[in-house]
């Protein structure tokens, strides 16, 4: 049986069936659990949702539950309540955009060299440095930490000669923050990013000049390129200390939730979770760069069109899990205000996907520079009219945000 009742009447040993709002508007990637941690009611309070669907037949009951709190567990169970809603503010310490870049410029240079030598140690047939590989994932879960905007939009970053190794990175900072917005956490989360690292050293098997190809693939080459899931799958189950999780996304990050992806054809419950999120970093990542075929998409225009393929090729809630993790306007994303600025997204607010921070710097109606102001949209009176087309007003997004 199902009752709707307002998120502040929720408590521990009820069955959440549905969350009454939009997806945005809730911290979760599940719209049904049964509620056994303290932090998941605080984190219902705190956001936009106000009422949800509970199951008495698979949880608590309104008034089973306080018949059954003794005045003296109720009274514990608000004391951690407040704890959780005094401690959950400051799980990760964010710092800015430009805090950060100095950092992750540096993490960034380092961790490609890494992944240059450790692909060139592939490409011999020599065993991997997974020990410098995890170590270099420790440090990009902490650069996402204080701020995953900064090494993601540096990423972005790539020429024909770079791609396959930064795309490796920015897999392997996506797949941690995506991640950590599903609530993984600990050795699960850092596999995660060891797999992003390590999903494309099947390319090592691939020659340069068909993997670096700028015209179309013929359909002999493209099988070619479409046996570097197999090929680096075989090199990571040679290597010591690769676990099941990469062996899983490196083999299995180009299937498709309809089955129609490669090179098993794999769909339903025969893909994992970590494999539906490696095809959704995946593919954001390498539309988005600019590559020696084609120029990439611009971040907000890479999700419109990853929603309309979101169908039969992603999974619906690990790519909503997605926006949210990198915002409906992800940092770089060139918007037109209602006041006729231009602005360039530089970070995400805490209070609505829908209403980024922004550094203004242009009239569009005065067609001159102004001066360049940070505003949080989730504070101003101004709105967003529409995402610009960068090219169209020959600007670099990417100065503009202080990434280069």
């Amino acid at each position: 049986m199902r009752k709707k009742i307002s998120v502040h009447d929720l408590r521990l040993g009820m069955y959440i069936e549905e969350l009454c709002g939009k997806w945005m508007d809730h911290p979760f990637w599940k719209s049904s659990f049964k509620l056994d941690d303290n932090k998941d009611i605080v984190a219902l309070q705190q956001s936009a949702i106000r009422e949800v669907w509970i199951n008495i037949a698979k949880g608590l009951d309104v008034v089973e539950q306080a018949e059954e709190l003794s005045a003296e567990v109720a009274e514990r169970v608000q004391e951690v309540l407040q704890q959780a809603a005094d401690i959950t503010p400051k799980v990760e310490e964010r710092v800015s955009l430009e805090q950060e870049l100095e950092r992750a410029k540096k993490l960034q240079s380092k961790a490609k060299h890494a992944v240059m030598s450790m692909f060139e140690e592939a490409r011999m047939g020599k065993a991997l440095p997974i020990g410098e590989m995890s170590t270099l994932v420790d440090e990009i879960n902490q650069s996402v930490s204080r701020n995953p905007g900064a090494l993601l939009s540096l990423a972005k970053l790539k020429n024909k000669d770079d791609y396959t190794y930064l795309h490796s990175v920015a897999v392997c900072a996506l797949m941690i923050a995506l991640g950590k917005q599903m609530g993984i956490e600990g050795a699960l989360l850092k596999s995660l990013g060891m797999a992003g690292l390590l999903h494309d050293v099947g390319k090592m098997a691939v020659p340069d000049e068909v993997l670096n190809k700028p015209g179309r693939l013929t359909e002999q080459e493209f099988d070619v390129v479409k046996s570097h899931p197999v090929r680096g799958w075989e090199m990571l189950k040679e290597s010591f200390g690769v676990d099941d999780v990469a062996l899983d996304v490196c083999l299995h990050h180009h299937e498709r939730v309809d089955g129609t992806g490669y090179p098993d054809k794999l769909s339903g419950d025969a893909l994992s979770l970590h494999a539906r999120m490696g095809a959704v970093c995946d593919v954001y990542d390498a539309i988005t760069s600019n590559r020696c075929y084609k120029a990439g998409w611009a971040p907000a225009d890479a999700l419109r069109k990853m929603a309309e393929w979101q169908a039969g090729h992603f999974d619906a809630v690990v790519f909503k899990a997605f926006v949210k993790t990198v915002g409906i306007y992800p940092v770089g994303t060139l918007l037109k205000l209602k006041s006729g600025r231009l602005a360039v997204v530089t970070d995400q607010s805490s209070q609505s996907l829908l209403k980024p921070i922004v550094k203004v710097f242009f009239s569009s109606r005065s067609n001159v520079p102004i001066k360049m102001e940070l505003i949080d949209m989730s504070r101003s009176q101004d709105v967003i009219e529409s995402v610009e087309d960068a090219a169209k007003w020959g600007l670099d997004v990417m100065k503009m945000t202080g990434v280069c």
